[in-house]
């Protein structure tokens, strides 16, 4: 099941960027905390208006730009 509908881009939003759910959480940020060692509670915690699914869309979205493949955000939620 794809999580992607979640991640969003909107030229109003942090410029552009791919965020979760039009929120000011871009994608990158959220994968940098994860790569950093935080589990995916932690960061919940520290941002409780993320959902868990958030995360795992932007897993997702990180595991899909790595591979080559064009990923394309959908429009503003």
């Amino acid at each position: 099941m794809s999580r992607l509908d979640r991640i969003v881009s909107d030229p109003a939003v942090c410029h552009g960027q791919p965020t979760v759910r039009g929120l000011r959480y871009p994608v990158e940020n959220l994968l940098e905390l994860l790569s950093s060692g935080m589990t995916i509670e932690e960061v919940l915690a520290d941002y409780p208006d993320l959902e868990r699914d958030d995360l795992l869309a932007a897993l997702e979205f990180g595991a899909l730009a790595s591979g080559r493949r064009r990923v394309v955000p959908l429009g503003a939620a």
